[in-house]
């Protein structure tokens, strides 16, 4: 898929804010072994009537400099030989993070799912300072309920509307993974403003149930007061550490307190219940 052509409508909102989700594929599980082999993205675009999808999905391949590893090819499907005569990162990632060509805006922000991820390779110097909305923390707040929060668990679970199952398709490939996140950053942006999902993305993961542990599945709010304590004095796990914290402060009758010291509390702004 090549460069995109930005579309031009009378139902852009005033300032035409635009928001581009990324994807990267890579040639391994961890940052040290991995360079990216694939980079996706989606645009959506602020109208009179809200957020919407802009274009079709993009990719382009990148060659990494290292080897696809053989599990890592199991997933995307791209091998060595598909990469050998791209462009390198860093002759790519520029222009596609920074957007900003003639014919179309600069993204506001960049979002991603679990964008810590993407962020390893977009780095700020890369991306020009990029912020990051990450759909996997804003999804654990908008939808607590969901019986799991990866990309494609979300995508059958809610159906998107107006979500083409072939755009969407083959799955851990960068340009239809991006379109599938598109959908969910869209229906956030109906309930969330850009800043309530950016200062969600700053936030450990609000978890919705405990990951791992002799608790392993359980709703938080079925923790003894004891228990929760203990998780919230750890230092393992940041995410479980401010979820406890959070649950603990619940029961006090606290706001949540986020990381720089403020107090929010996103659910009784948004009218969302986390109901066990």
């Amino acid at each position: 898929m090549g460069p995109m052509t930005a579309i031009h409508t009378p139902d852009l909102a005033p300032d035409g804010r635009l928001l581009r989700v990324i994807d990267l594929e890579t040639t391994g599980n961890s940052f040290t072994d991995g360079g990216v082999v694939e980079i996706g993205w989606q645009d959506l675009v602020e109208t009179k009537s809200g957020w919407r999808l802009q274009g079709d999905p993009q990719a382009l391949l990148v060659r990494p400099g290292n080897p696809i590893s053989p599990a890592t090819s199991a997933i995307h499907h791209l091998i060595d030989e598909d990469v050998a005569g791209a462009p390198p990162w860093l002759q790519v990632a520029p222009g596609v993070l920074r957007g900003g060509g003639t014919s179309e805006p600069r993204p506001i922000a960049l979002a991603a799912h679990r964008s810590a991820f993407e962020q390893r390779w977009c780095v700020p110097a890369v991306s020009g300072n990029a912020r990051w909305i990450c759909t996997y923390k804003c999804a654990l707040r908008i939808w607590p309920q969901a019986p799991g929060h990866s990309n494609q668990g979300l995508r059958y679970w809610r159906r998107p509307e107006g979500l083409d199952r072939a755009l969407g398709l083959p799955a851990h490939r960068a340009g239809p993974d991006a379109y599938v996140t598109a959908h969910h950053l869209r229906d956030m942006l109906a309930v969330a403003t850009v800043e309530q999902l950016l200062a969600w993305s700053a936030e450990p993961a609000l978890l919705a149930r405990v990951p791992y542990g002799p608790y392993r599945y359980r709703n938080w709010r079925d923790l003894d007061h004891e228990v929760l304590e203990r998780i919230a004095a750890g230092d393992g796990n940041a995410d479980m550490a401010f979820t406890a914290r959070t649950e603990l402060a619940r029961r006090a009758g606290m706001p949540e307190a986020s990381m720089s010291g403020e107090v929010a509390t996103p659910q009784m702004a948004l009218g969302l219940d986390r109901q066990p």
